[in-house]
């Protein structure tokens, strides 16, 4: 069966490649010209939008916001002008859940399933085939889609209905970039202390205070790499959707209210395209600190 795959940026490229590494016939599209030409040079087929409704049974959506899912989906020769009755549709970007339940409703009604699967793991977890899929939907949707899950991730997980995988996503971008800001925060304090921040770390990671955060990050930060795997931008848009979803539902949210004021700061300071780890750079900058690696 053929399978398309729109979105080939940071996580969707590696993502396509390892469908077709499984042997996967795809047919793929993106505005990123370079990146179709090299997906297509792994053996992939450049696609538009109407020819992957038309052609595919299975579709899959990696893209920045809902906005663009949904102007893929349901703009004039977007996917649904051409899709098949029992096609399956998957949404793996970081939507809010009134977007997933919207592209679900809108499809449904063509008979037409649809799966919100956003991912954790960055753009590590996307080339190794290791991200952690939390679904949203319905459960012989799911099980469609499960093939391809385990060759994407390590582990898939459906939650419940449709807009559960995305609701599960905004949970794990709180505790993730509160994550980071909070030890961003911390080693800032130690290094302006005079302690030796990659030694604060190793005397750390061990016990309670220790993470898949920290061990991911805090190395990153030292030698100053601030190479995206995941982007401030993307979870600058991820913190707005959970504060704007919190709200809608009357769900106070303090702590993540405050990282959004922080994320914005970044922006205006130019660190949209640093990876996540350079949060810590809003606290370098209060505290006039930087946190790095110790000369020899």
């Amino acid at each position: 069966m053929k399978v398309g795959f729109i979105g080939l940026g940071i996580m969707g490229r590696p993502m396509a490649k390892n469908l077709l590494n499984a042997g996967v016939e795809l047919l793929v599209s993106d505005l990123n010209k370079e990146a179709v030409a090299d997906v297509v040079a792994a053996g992939a087929k450049e696609a538009t939008y109407a020819e992957i409704g038309e052609q595919c049974g299975r579709i899959i959506i990696m893209v920045p916001s809902g906005a663009i899912s949904k102007s893929i989906l349901f703009d004039e020769d977007g996917v649904a002008s051409t899709i098949q009755e029992g096609t399956v549709v998957c949404d793996m970007s970081s939507v809010t859940p009134v977007e997933s339940r919207e592209c679900y409703e809108g499809l449904k009604d063509k008979g037409v399933g649809f799966v919100d699967a956003p991912v954790s793991g960055g753009e590590p977890g996307a080339v190794a085939g290791t991200l952690a899929i939390m679904a949203g939907g319905d459960q012989e949707d799911f099980d469609v889609m499960k093939e391809y899950f385990d060759i994407l991730g390590s582990s898939a997980l459906l939650i419940g209905g449709s807009g559960s995988g995305s609701v599960t996503k905004l949970a794990n971008q709180v505790i993730v970039n509160n994550t980071i800001a909070v030890v961003s925060e911390a080693f800032v304090l130690a290094t302006k202390a005079g302690a030796d921040p990659e030694k604060v770390y190793h005397a750390i990671r061990g016990g309670l205070a220790g993470s898949a955060v920290l061990d991911a990050k805090i190395p990153m930060i030292i030698e100053r790499n601030f190479k995206p795997g995941g982007p401030i931008r993307i979870n600058h848009k991820d913190i707005k959707n959970v504060v704007n979803t919190a709200h809608s539902i009357d769900v106070p949210i303090p702590y993540t209210a405050q990282l959004y004021e922080i994320l914005q700061t970044l922006k205006i300071h130019g660190h949209m395209n640093d990876d996540h780890g350079g949060i810590v750079q809003y606290f370098e900058k209060l505290a006039d600190v930087e946190v790095k690696k110790t000369e020899e």
